[in-house]
């Protein structure tokens, strides 16, 4: 049964498979020589080929991830750009090691687009006087940009970054954080996410509610519907969403075969896209 009135202060958001339909392979081909390409132009550096090149990424990646269990444990999640600057050879800044990145994640991207809808929910939810808060799984140089990128970054009064905090989602670790930054009780507040184990049971650990949507790129092995959420919705279904949180709202509800090209370039065209769309082979480990 729908709840008719508003009992939370914010809404908590997953970002990718939720408010945005994204395709990644970070294994391809492409995405690889895209970053050698990249180092030779920006910086002068040249690997003979990308075996080379993955290679030295493991080597400069493999202590950055052992200090970050070693701190956080089971669910550290730790800050690659480092990576890139040793690719470089410590040539350059952040700037410079951020350049790299995109280029690898724009190359490693087919599919980047806004779920139908995604932009007028967070604005209807902000006019009805929620506190809009991303907490996300992902790496900070791809994500930020994605977020600028897809016009998303105003739309959050607060975006916590599980490689910026060193932790991820399950660990009810990041949630706190998120919440501490807001000044908020768990309580009052409800997770909005895709992925059942990261998001509805890590909410559910440090104490908050969670809404589950079953999208196409919800971990294969998720239940249609979660017994653990409050509210379980089948896609990005935004106008259900906000009868659930008591808002009247007049969105469609949105779908995983539909959505607006975020115009990444060298991304997919848009009728290519909408048959990627239907074809979730590619992994994708964003939540």
């Amino acid at each position: 049964m729908m709840q008719r009135y508003q009992r939370y202060d914010a809404v908590f958001f997953d970002l990718y498979g939720t408010l945005v339909d994204i395709r990644t392979d970070e294994s391809s081909d492409a995405a690889w020589e895209a970053l050698r390409e990249a180092l030779t132009a920006q910086c002068g550096v040249s690997y003979p080929d990308t075996e080379s090149l993955r290679s030295r990424f493991d080597e400069l990646a493999a202590p950055i991830r052992a200090a970050a269990v070693a701190r956080h444990g089971e669910w550290a999640e730790p800050d690659l750009l480092p990576v890139y600057r040793g690719l470089a050879h410590d040539s350059g800044d952040d700037q410079g090691a951020r350049a790299l990145a995109w280029s690898f994640r724009r190359a490693s991207t087919s599919l980047l687009r806004l779920y139908p809808g995604a932009s007028e929910l967070l604005a209807r939810l902000r006019t009805a006087g929620l506190r809009i808060v991303l907490v996300s799984n992902a790496q900070s140089c791809y994500t930020r940009p994605e977020l600028d990128l897809l016009g998303l970054t105003a739309a959050f009064d607060c975006i916590v970054i599980s490689s910026e905090a060193g932790v991820r989602k399950p660990s009810p670790e990041l949630f706190r954080r998120a919440l501490e930054a807001g000044q908020l009780a768990p309580s009052r507040v409800v997770m909005v996410g895709n992925d059942e184990r990261a998001d509805i049971l890590g909410a559910r650990a440090a104490g908050m509610d969670g809404v589950y949507l079953r999208t196409v790129i919800s971990p294969p092995d998720d239940p249609a519907a979660s017994a653990h959420a409050v509210c379980s919705l089948a896609g990005p279904d935004y106008a259900s969403l906000m009868r659930y949180l008591g808002i009247l709202a007049g969105l469609r509800a949105g779908s995983a075969a539909e959505g607006r090209p975020a115009g990444l370039s060298g991304g997919l065209t848009n009728g290519a896209a909408e048959g990627a769309a239907e074809r979730p082979t590619v992994e994708s480990s964003e939540e």
